[in-house]
């Protein structure tokens, strides 16, 4: 990763051109094993910081409120396209200004007002936006939750799933989360959608890239109605969002006018080209590579703390991530097993596990994963070898910080971020 030309921050603003620096040196020096996170290419970073910021273009091609949308309406269709072509479906609203824009508009688009909507269990691996208590959201929707059936294993009680969506009567169905290492039965969802007639929604913000690059399987290909995503993590872009329509023209329709004027202005024309930029990348054959090698890191990484007597909920991983109980395991916290890996240059994120009995600030568990190394070329030797030192770090009973410390930026040093990946 080449440093960004920061000439005129630099004469303008030193403050944040130091800050800026500073980021660029944590990247290229640590190891970043958040599984949300990735590095995204030059081309992206250009896109990203175009002239088209400057730009207003509310309304879609073609049908916009202000003039001067000759080259707007290219790069929003060519992004369309490009979404449509990755996740084979019909309808792609690429304006969502990240994952929980996307959802909101998701929610107004398919529901009324006090409208029920099933959803996975945060502590069981869900997401916030999937009704947490704490959000907004849940004031307009009601929602219900599914857990897993055994957290040992990750299997999702599909029996209990069908009972709950009998009682309520769901108008979505909703699949995805955020700390869930397993795959989920589609077709099992569709199943149950159909006996209630509830749409059926997938939030695959997290694997995302695994499906466009063919290591995970696509919920559209089992008939699910609609798909909401970041467009970073491991789809590998820049950070935002999108809504994808398998083939229904209703909805969306209804989508395009809950993204505008429904729930945004004008769209962020300058994060639409960079967009357009990743699925451009995303549809190269090095991509799938790339998302199969995240899953085989991952698998090489459960086999370390497996053999180290960690306890990983769902038993280990088939997808980008991991979660471990190190408070069950080690009796340290969350936080402090964050602050430890963090002072050796591995970033982590404390999270809540499944049945937790600490508190959402200071958990019992960490999340990481694989997409970032993977970036960065790393396969499972380098996997593993972090995964041993992690263990040896969280354990601190080997070698001291600034030893570990130095061995992991050798290894970055080895495998710097590429400015291309095509």
């Amino acid at each position: 990763m080449q440093n960004d030309d920061y000439t005129y921050i630099e004469k303008q603003d030193k403050e944040i051109y130091n800050a800026l620096v500073g980021e660029e040196e944590r990247e290229r020096k640590g190891i970043e094993m958040i599984p949300s996170e990735n590095y995204v290419s030059r081309a992206v970073r250009e896109a990203n910081g175009s002239v088209l910021t400057n730009k207003y273009a509310e309304g879609y091609p073609g049908k916009r409120y202000y003039g001067g949308q000759m080259y707007t309406d290219v790069v929003e269709q060519i992004a369309i396209d490009r979404a449509k072509e990755l996740f084979n479906c019909a309808y792609a609203n690429v304006q969502p200004l990240s994952g929980a824009p996307a959802n909101m508009a998701m929610y107004f688009a398919l529901l009324e007002p006090g409208d029920t909507v099933l959803g996975m269990h945060l502590e069981h691996g869900g997401h916030l936006t999937h009704g947490h208590p704490t959000t907004s959201i849940n004031k307009v929707f009601n929602f219900v939750r599914y857990q897993m059936k055994d957290v040992e294993t990750g299997e999702i009680d599909y029996d209990e799933l069908r009972r709950v969506a009998h009682e309520h009567k769901p108008k979505i169905i909703l699949a995805g989360f955020s700390a869930y290492s397993r795959e989920l039965d589609y077709a099992k969802f569709v199943e149950i959608a159909k006996e209630v007639g509830a749409y059926t929604v997938a939030d695959m913000a997290h694997i995302a890239g695994l499906i466009a690059g063919g290591a995970a399987r696509n919920p559209f290909d089992d008939g699910f109605d609609v798909i909401t995503t970041t467009t970073h993590k491991t789809l590998r872009g820049p950070r935002g969002g999108m809504i994808l329509v398998r083939e229904d023209a209703d909805i969306a329709k209804r989508i395009n006018k809950t993204v505008f004027p429904g729930t945004q202005g004008g769209p962020h024309m300058n994060n639409i080209a960079a967009k357009a930029v990743a699925f451009h990348e995303a549809l190269q054959p090095a991509f799938k590579e790339y998302a199969v090698q995240v899953l085989k890191n991952a698998k090489a990484m459960e086999a370390v703390f497996k053999d180290a007597d960690i306890r990983m909920l769902c038993g280990g991983t088939s997808n980008h991530l991991i979660l471990a109980d190190v408070y069950g395991s080690l009796g340290l916290s969350g936080k402090e097993a964050e602050a430890v890996l963090d002072a050796v240059g591995i970033t982590v994120n404390k999270n809540m596990i499944a049945g937790e009995v600490r508190s959402a600030l200071d958990p019992s568990g960490i999340r990481f994963g694989t997409p970032a190394m993977t970036t960065r070329g790393m396969k499972e030797v380098q996997a593993t070898k972090i995964a041993e030192l992690m263990v040896e770090t969280l354990r601190k009973d080997g070698r001291a910080q600034e030893e570990i410390k130095k061995e992991l930026e050798e290894l970055c040093e080895a495998f710097p971020v590429p400015d291309t990946f095509v």
